[in-house]
């Protein structure tokens, strides 16, 4: 083993390929169950955005909307436990998946077809449980009034991308890059073993997604959640919300996957640095 101060990242990594391995047998062996796990995510994901834009809507009713910067502020707050009760409730994201496939196709831990499963079963079990609080808010008031207003201009601002043309494209793109490069930035704090409290991990998932959601990032889970409950209650664009999905889907897999994965996987690999030492001569 290599100097841990020269490879700092081995102990994340290790965590991570043992991550790998579980989510590979479930989504194997127990499918059912990886799908009811990634439920659970798009279903938080579904209720904590919801929340997002009651709140924002609730600060724009103030004063002429005078406080609507406050609220996407604390909005976007809110929204960043997300993440938190995703991460101890034991459930399933997409976007953290691809950086875990990402690191496990590195060391060749995983095949493309395995990784390929725990991906689309993931992302299909995100959609199932945003579904769920789609239907609820659709049978329900929740999506009534100043929130509705807000959920609908959140479509219409992520679909503008799409009609902009191919400045728009590269703008979402980027957008989704840096989103996922802040979520597993969260997870790679949260794994590497240098933080040991629970109240630390939580801050820093908490400040991960705040940045995302309050700067405006686009993450693939959280689009696909919004179009399902506009969609619900109202029309949306078919064609331009996939063509965004399909955008955001590529930048979250470059932000999580290569900027943080593959990168940390390649800078932390000491097998080169040990055959270079195996093979010094020996003074």
């Amino acid at each position: 083993m290599a100097d841990s101060g020269l490879f700092p990242g081995k102990h994340f990594l290790s965590t991570v390929l043992d991550a790998l391995e579980t989510k590979t047998a479930m989504s194997g062996a127990l499918a059912r169950v990886y799908l009811m796990r990634a439920a659970m995510a798009g279903g938080l994901i579904g209720v904590m955005y919801l929340t997002n834009y009651a709140i924002v809507s609730a600060f724009a009713g103030i004063g002429g909307g005078e406080f609507t910067a406050i609220g996407r502020m604390v909005g976007a707050l809110v929204f960043g436990f997300a993440l938190v009760f995703i991460y101890y409730s034991k459930s399933e994201l997409l976007t953290s998946n691809m950086m875990i496939v990402s690191i496990g196709a590195y060391y060749r831990r995983t095949t493309c077809w395995k990784a390929a499963r725990i991906l689309v079963l993931c992302y299909l079990g995100n959609i199932l449980g945003g579904f769920v609080v789609a239907a609820m808010v659709a049978g329900s008031s929740l999506g009534d009034g100043g929130v509705g207003d807000q959920l609908e201009a959140g479509v219409e601002h992520k679909l503008a991308y799409i009609s902009e043309g191919f400045s728009g494209y590269s703008d979402l793109f980027i957008r989704a890059v840096l989103c996922n490069f802040m979520i597993n930035l969260a997870m790679l704090l949260v794994y590497n073993g240098l933080i040991k409290d629970d109240l630390t991990k939580s801050v820093a998932m908490v400040m991960s997604v705040f940045v995302f959601a309050f700067v405006g990032f686009e993450h693939s889970v959280a689009n696909t959640v919004l179009f399902t409950i506009v969609g619900m209650q109202h029309s949306v664009d078919m064609g331009a919300a996939a063509a965004n999905l399909a955008i955001v889907l590529s930048g979250n897999f470059v932000g999580g996957g290569l900027l943080i994965g593959w990168y940390y996987s390649y800078a932390n690999d000491d097998r080169r640095y040990l055959r270079k030492q195996s093979q010094a001569p020996t003074p």
